[in-house]
């Protein structure tokens, strides 16, 4: 039987999704959970993996199993042996057809951002910061160049192990509710560090740094070296996967409504 679970998670804790040597990941925390639960090794399959100290809202995996339990039980009984910071928000069958990654459509993530004279204190790991005055409508206009399908080499990471450079970004969004900016992001697949190598030029532009054609340079020189450093992976949420309405699966949590 294929399982698939819905995760979300703090990552401040964590190597980032991917299980390493160390144990300190959220998949080695997950799968030790499983088969602690389920009594015998399970390994996971992902719907994106996430960088140290990102969040997930709804991290999809899947996994096959001879073990038959309800769906609450595996939501229930695996959340036993999870800590704190981690939870499984969902749990449902899936045909043997389905995979957590090669199955999802889109994946969509956000960036919270505080802009304040001051650092982050409550929600210190979960946001990003910026303390000089960010201008709206040049963010917008600097974010307008990298819709659609291009080579995203300029903000692709060195150690990226996509096989290409090109995808195709559907969708940037950006609010502001009283200090926070929110920045939702929606494409076909993400590189390695992309969004973060993003918002660092967006707070470039943003900060009256570069103007907003600069973004329109940066994607062309497909360069790492054009674009603005890596900005910090606090205020970074992966909100999940989009699969087609054939699978049935949920396509929010709760967590969604906590956050800004």
């Amino acid at each position: 039987m294929r399982i698939a679970l819905g995760i979300s998670y703090l990552g401040t804790a964590y190597q980032g999704w991917q299980s390493q040597p160390s144990g300190q990941t959220v998949q080695d925390r997950l799968e030790s959970a499983l088969g602690q639960f389920a009594t015998v090794p399970i390994a996971t399959l992902c719907a994106g993996r996430t960088d140290a100290g990102v969040h997930g809202l709804m991290q999809v995996v899947h996994f096959d199993t001879d073990l038959v339990r309800e769906p609450f039980s595996w939501v229930r009984g695996t959340n036993r042996f999870l800590p704190p910071d981690i939870a499984v928000q969902w749990a449902q069958p899936a045909p043997d057809a389905f995979h957590a990654r090669a199955s999802a459509l889109a994946r969509r993530y956000a960036y919270v951002l505080l802009e304040s004279p001051v650092r982050p204190s409550v929600d210190a790991g979960r946001v990003g910061w910026v303390f000089r005055p960010l201008d709206g409508d040049a963010l917008r206009q600097g974010a307008t160049h990298l819709i659609g399908e291009h080579d995203f080499t300029s903000f692709r990471a060195s150690a990226c192990q996509a096989l290409s450079p090109i995808k195709h970004l559907t969708r940037i969004d950006i609010s502001r509710r009283g200090a926070y900016w929110r920045f939702d992001f929606e494409a076909s697949a993400f590189l390695h560090h992309m969004i973060r190598n993003i918002m660092g030029c967006l707070l470039q532009i943003g900060q009256g740094l570069q103007p907003p054609d600069w973004m329109a340079e940066v994607l062309a020189a497909r360069d790492r070296d054009a674009a603005a450093p890596t900005f910090a992976p606090d205020g970074l949420y992966f909100l999940g996967p989009r699969y087609g309405p054939e699978w049935g699966l949920p396509e929010r949590t709760a967590a969604y409504d906590w956050l800004p």
